[in-house]
Parts: structure tokens; sequence; C-alpha cells
């Protein structure tokens, strides 16, 4: 059983966000790190892009297959968690505490269009 968090929204191409004062922190859920197996890299944009709802903004390889990163919300990379790049074993550890990239959301209202965590858990059934 995948591990879910209550205080996130999901996206169904399953990455998480947590939101704090209008900026979006992403992360990819635990359902997708335990279906990649060893993650060994991981791309994403620069500080400075923008990434729209929907939108490709990097992507994670494993030993098993290799997976695009999709934005579940719109805005401006605003930080990078290099330190999750340079040590991308931390996702599969913890993959809720290791988020991959900080937004500027430039609409919040775009949440209402994520899953809350009893949707993303049924979505998984």
């Amino acid at each position: 059983m995948s591990k879910i968090l209550e205080n996130l929204k999901y996206a169904a191409s399953h990455e998480w966000v947590r939101v704090e004062d209008g900026f979006a922190y992403i992360g990819i859920t635990d359902y997708a790190q335990d279906s990649l197996g060893s993650i060994v890299y991981i791309e994403v944009g620069e500080v400075g892009d923008e990434v729209a709802q929907g939108e490709e903004f990097g992507a994670v390889e494993s030993v098993k297959a290799a997976s695009d990163l999709l934005s579940p919300v719109s805005g401006e990379i605003v930080e990078v968690n290099e330190n999750v790049l340079d040590n991308t074993e931390d996702v599969n550890g913890d993959p809720y505490g290791s988020w991959l990239i900080k937004v500027k959301m430039s609409d919040e209202s775009e949440l209402d269009n994520l899953l809350d965590p009893k949707q993303y858990e049924e979505s998984l059934d």
C-alpha cells in the first residue's frame, strides 16, 4: 500500500503539491517512486522557468524506466532542490520529504483541479 499524506494535493500523473504562502513545493508520490524503482537521475527546469499545469517540467529515470514530470500547477520556478538532484536515492527513501521544485503559483485556483488524498488513493485502485 502506497503512503498518501493528508496535507497534500495530488496530480493523476503522480506528482504531489504542498502549498505554503503561495508557493507550491512539488515532488513525486510514494506510488511513483515505488513503481519506478531505484531512481538514478532527475532533471528539472531552472530557476526563472515558467511551468504550466499539466505540462512537462522535467524527467525522472530509474533502473527500470524513464518518466516525464508534469507540473500540477502553473507559475515560475523560484527554487530547485539541488540536494535531491545530487542524491536521487532520497526520493526513494522519503518521497514526501524530497521536493524537486518550488513554484510561485500564478493561479491558486488550479489547485481545485488536483486530487485530494482520498481521490488519489481511489485512482490507484
